[in-house]
């Protein structure tokens, strides 16, 4: 099986082909601090990339994985909706894959919180192992609570680990140094979660945005 995966929950631009050998090829985007992230101008290029870097043909594709978060309202939309419109160009099957397991997925360890920056003095968060939880979006301080409560203390990741530092540190968890490439989604995650997931109907891939957005229209 060859599955192209994609993420845009995330600052970061982020895609992989998986060829038959097992091997995941990964182009990605990751804006300097304080810059705006580039998935409208840089996702459908990466994608070109990646397939030419794996050697990969689009009729040598067979799945498409896609990140549906939780993670940025735009960034969610784009990816989305590109997959959408991939998967019925090219007659794919189609994969949503949970963009806090991917990331946890990356750490290889047994009790894995994985969080993500969600603004608004927020993380979205969700905890593997003994002790897990499903995602939710979560005050650092509430976290910290969930993090005292689990019966073993776990490895905290991503950029609301690095965020949030502080916090969960005093409530146990392990957070590895800022710059650890562990904090980063993969997308070689992405692909493999893609490969193992069931595909559902396009139209039925929805993003997992567990709160409401920002922008509401006025009553």
């Amino acid at each position: 099986m060859i599955v192209l995966g994609l993420d845009t929950a995330t600052s970061a631009t982020v895609v992989g082909v998986l060829g038959a050998d097992g091997v995941v090829h990964e182009v990605r985007d990751d804006p300097p601090p304080g810059a705006r992230p580039a998935h409208a101008a840089r996702l459908l290029g990466a994608v070109d990339e990646a397939l030419a870097a794996a050697g990969v043909g689009w009729d040598e594709v067979t799945r498409l994985a896609v990140g549906v978060g939780p993670g940025s309202f735009t960034g969610l939309r784009i990816g989305i909706a590109t997959a959408r419109a991939l998967a019925q160009a090219r007659g794919l099957e189609v994969v949503g894959v949970s963009t806090l397991e991917a990331l946890a997925r990356g750490a290889d360890a047994e009790r894995v919180l994985a969080v993500l920056d969600a603004r608004r003095g927020e993380a979205f968060a969700a905890a593997f192992g003994p002790g897990a939880f499903a995602p939710v979006a979560l005050a650092p301080e509430v976290l910290a609570e969930r993090v005292r409560a689990m019966p073993v203390a776990p490895l905290a990741v991503g950029d609301g680990a690095v965020r949030f530092r502080g916090s969960l540190e005093a409530a146990g968890a392990q957070v590895p140094p800022d710059e650890d490439g562990v904090h980063r989604l993969r997308a070689e995650q992405v692909c493999k979660l893609g490969a193992e997931g069931r595909p559902t109907d396009r139209d039925a891939l929805l993003p997992d945005y567990l709160r409401e957005p920002d922008a509401v229209p006025r009553r």
